[in-house]
């Protein structure tokens, strides 16, 4: 059986383990297997689509290569890449801080561009708004909350991934459901008392 039958009929703790032995197509399938997930799940954590998730996902999968060693099987794969990953995602935001700290404030205003036809439509809005809420959460409320209910990661499963306790992972995403259901209850509110200011 040549290398490439191996990786595709292999499990993803298999590959891993064949990661740690330096085998590349190991990391190629897991690759190939979970990159669209990782894409998703920085897009949902990090609000955007911009240019810079390709990037993220890339080097998700470079610290999955000096991660796997370390990886116990406490969590499924799929769980630990997006363990993995929202790391990435949190250093990537700590430099771009650190990096817009060093840039004057003038250089970083967003050119104004037109509206989407498609956020004139209600059910856009809506989920405008639930992306707002959810950019404004911690981001360690916004990775339990995206693992568990948008990724759909058993709480056991995320905690042993992210290495917390379950305890801690129920009781961010509980914070996180309220803090989210707060938001999304208060919007349609802070709207409506808009239009009508604006009469």
């Amino acid at each position: 059986m040549d290398a490439k039958s191996r990786t595709t009929s292999a499990t993803d703790v298999e590959l891993v383990a064949a990661v740690v032995r330096g085998e590349g197509e190991a990391l190629g399938a897991l690759f190939d297997r979970h990159h669209h997930g990782v894409y998703r799940f920085l897009t949902r954590l990090s609000g955007t689509d911009s240019g810079d998730l390709d990037d993220l996902v890339q080097n998700t999968f470079v610290r999955l290569v000096d991660a796997a060693p370390r990886f116990a099987g406490q969590a499924s794969v799929r769980s630990w890449i997006l363990a993995i990953a929202s790391h990435v995602a949190h250093d990537h935001i700590r430099a771009e801080i650190r990096r817009r700290k060093h840039v004057r404030a003038g250089d970083l205003a967003p050119l104004a561009g037109p509206d989407r036809p498609d956020q004139r439509f209600e059910g856009r809005e809506a989920l405008a708004r639930f992306q707002r809420a959810l950019d404004g959460l911690s981001h360690e409320l916004r990775v339990a909350y995206i693992m568990c209910e948008l990724e759909d990661s058993s709480g056991r499963d995320a905690a042993s991934a992210l290495g917390i306790p379950e305890g801690t992972l129920w009781r961010r995403l509980h914070d996180a459901r309220k803090a989210l259901l707060g938001a999304m209850s208060d919007a349609p509110v802070a709207v409506k008392e808009a239009s009508n200011d604006s009469r």
